[in-house]
């Protein structure tokens, strides 16, 4: 397995570029935000995940671990496959595709081309968890703030006697209407909703 590339750009295309190492010109294909990274002629380190399959042997790079991990993760997702994990993170950035999964905002997901309906929703629920860890704060809602509201409130909720599993749903359908509630806000429209 050839888990990263350090070597000059000999070739750049927006969707792929060629990193001669040693002599050798390896072939990776690339998402937009990785070509914007790299400079023809320019030594480069990029992290590469290969990929076998019956007719080929596919070599993609990404300039950072993070850009990596989250097309492994786009990549387990049944009917999505490397070329449409490469345009999701052509067409969106490293914060947007976590917010998206987080806050369950299909839509968004389904703005990139290939990424029909039922993509868009097998991706949020078989991604969920998984994005926790890469949630980051951007122009949207932080999905840090999300789940420390929905904690908070199911916390007190229990302290009143009300089971989390009673609750938990209703705050997500309130969290997903609107995300900047506050825990108090949350805590009385969950109750209101019992």
């Amino acid at each position: 397995m050839i888990y990263l590339l350090r070597g000059r750009v000999q070739e750049l295309a927006p969707t792929y570029t060629v990193v001669e190492v040693a002599g050798v010109g390896y072939y990776v294909g690339i998402s937009l935000q990785t070509s914007q990274r790299l400079v023809l002629g320019e030594e480069t380190l990029l992290y590469t995940q290969q990929i076998f399959r019956e007719d080929a042997q596919l070599l993609y790079g990404f300039s950072s671990l993070l850009e990596k991990e989250i097309f492994n993760l786009l990549i387990s997702v049944n009917g999505v496959g490397a070329v449409s994990a490469l345009i999701l993170l052509s067409s969106l950035s490293l914060e947007e595709i976590p917010n998206a999964i987080l806050s369950g905002n299909a839509a968004l997901l389904q703005k990139v081309k290939g990424i029909g309906a039922k993509t868009a929703e097998r991706i949020i629920v078989d991604l969920r968890d998984k994005m926790q860890k890469y949630a980051i704060s951007g122009e949207n809602i932080s999905p840090h703030s999300y789940n420390k509201t929905k904690e908070e409130a199911l916390s007190a909720l229990e302290v009143l006697g009300i089971p989390k599993r009673s609750s938990e749903k209703i705050a997500d359908k309130f969290l997903k209407q609107t995300p900047e509630l506050s825990v108090e806000d949350l805590v009385k429209q969950i109750l209101k909703s019992l």
